[in-house]
């Protein structure tokens, strides 16, 4: 069997007077209140930023207005389709599409409807 050792190198370093002036390195370091007031910094140039961006916004202060919409009786024996189709003539728009703005301006769960009922209707 082989054994293995291990002997420290010892080696020994002179030193000498360059012609080079040696710097002493800076070491910057922060401390808890500099990080936090870095970290506020940062904060306050993104929120500048997102301000400074929105400014550009499109929104106005003013609304778009009601929707023009007319109030009809349903009649016995129409239908939603028959009310959707009548005013898709008017208005030049798909029946479907009508019956979706008619579902939706009346909150109904389906295309059910009943004699007597009153449902808003688009005119536009």
């Amino acid at each position: 069997m082989s054994t293995i050792t291990f002997a420290p190198h010892v080696s020994t370093v002179r030193r000498t007077t360059s012609a080079r002036p040696v710097r002493a390195r800076s070491q910057v370091r922060l401390t808890r209140r500099g990080r936090l007031v870095v970290l506020a910094l940062a904060f306050a140039v993104v929120v500048a930023t997102a301000v400074w961006l929105a400014a550009g916004s499109a929104a106005t202060r003013e609304g778009g207005g009601e929707p023009a919409v007319e109030v009809v009786t349903v009649a016995p024996g129409e239908t939603l389709w028959g009310l959707a189709s009548d005013v898709a003539a008017t208005t030049g728009d798909d029946v479907r599409s009508v019956m979706d703005q008619i579902q939706q301006l009346n909150t109904l769960d389906s295309s059910m409807v009943y004699a007597g009922q009153q449902l808003r209707v688009p005119t536009e």
